[in-house]
């Protein structure tokens, strides 16, 4: 395949896809080994991967189980005086920009573009510094009692919480998130995880992100949960709390069928969580709590 020929959208919808259909949801994927945690997966550099590179590099951790946070092209490892293992195989991740193109006008506009480039994990490389290698501690278990910061953090943030009932739901036109008491929930952490998921369905309304439609059709509604789980991921990678909401597989039929459909949607789900989550974080951050688990 000529390098023009190659798509980058249908080549990540098609790994989400295919992820997907065998059973594994890859903003999940760092939850299911025991042995890994919730890692945000970083350049070179320690700057975090954002948005759909996230999901991307979570899926060939747990793919290949890879447990070094840490990525690098092979140039940037070459830099350091490490090299990468002879017949590994690279990542994909998608590279945003723009360039300058003159229009029908004469003006000059800025085109947007999305580029793959390849990346190896430092599990994939010899000879670099030995702090690449060691991956951070596990998260701690929330067990059965919210850890206080963690209560904190969701206090701090300022959404209307109310408990009581069966369901946990935002509910827009009230703009208020309706909870089951903690004593229903399984564990804190089950607790903790629904509460990111809703909190992510928050930062929708037209006050914050204004994210939902008007007349907003089935396949709305299936973004919008897609958005959610996603971001309740993101979330939960950075206050150390492991998803656990189960019925999400209720809506896997429905993200497949908006996958297929359109090969941006995965894009604009995982950007539009991540707008979501930093949302959540600042407002946490402006009301005074910290992270508790970055």
């Amino acid at each position: 395949m000529a390098k023009s020929d190659f798509d980058i959208y249908q080549h990540v919808t098609t790994q989400i896809i295919e992820a997907m259909e065998a059973g594994v949801s890859p903003w999940r994927a760092p939850w299911s080994g025991a042995d890994q945690a919730a890692l945000f997966p970083l350049r070179s550099s320690g700057e975090a991967y954002r948005g759909i590179n996230v999901l991307m590099l979570w899926l060939a951790a747990h793919v290949n189980g890879f447990t070094s946070a840490h990525w690098f092209t092979f140039r940037q490892a070459k830099d350091l005086g490490a090299h990468v293992r002879k017949g590994s195989k690279s990542s994909t991740v998608v590279k945003y920009g723009t360039v300058e193109r003159e229009n029908d006008e004469g003006e000059a506009v800025a085109i947007p573009y999305a580029r793959a480039y390849r990346v190896f994990n430092a599990d994939q490389i010899e000879g670099l510094p030995e702090h690449f290698y060691i991956r951070p501690e596990p998260q701690e278990d929330l067990g059965t009692r919210p850890l206080p910061e963690v209560d904190s953090f969701f206090q701090a943030v300022g959404a209307r919480v109310t408990h009581g009932g069966l369901c946990a739901c935002y509910i827009p036109a009230e703009d208020r998130i309706q909870m089951p008491p903690v004593s229903a929930f399984m564990t804190a952490q089950h607790y903790t995880a629904t509460l990111c998921h809703e909190i992510t369905h928050w930062t929708g309304h037209r006050l914050r992100l204004d994210r939902f439609k008007v007349g907003a059709t089935k396949a709305d509604y299936a973004r919008e949960e897609l958005i959610a789980e996603i971001g309740s991921c993101f979330l939960g990678a950075r206050i150390g709390v492991e998803p656990t909401i189960e019925e999400a597989a209720s809506y896997l039929d429905s993200w497949l069928a908006v996958l297929k459909e359109d090969k941006r949607a995965i894009f604009k789900a995982a950007s539009a969580a991540q707008r979501a989550a930093d949302f959540v974080l600042e407002a946490a951050a402006a009301g005074g709590a910290t992270v508790a688990a970055a």
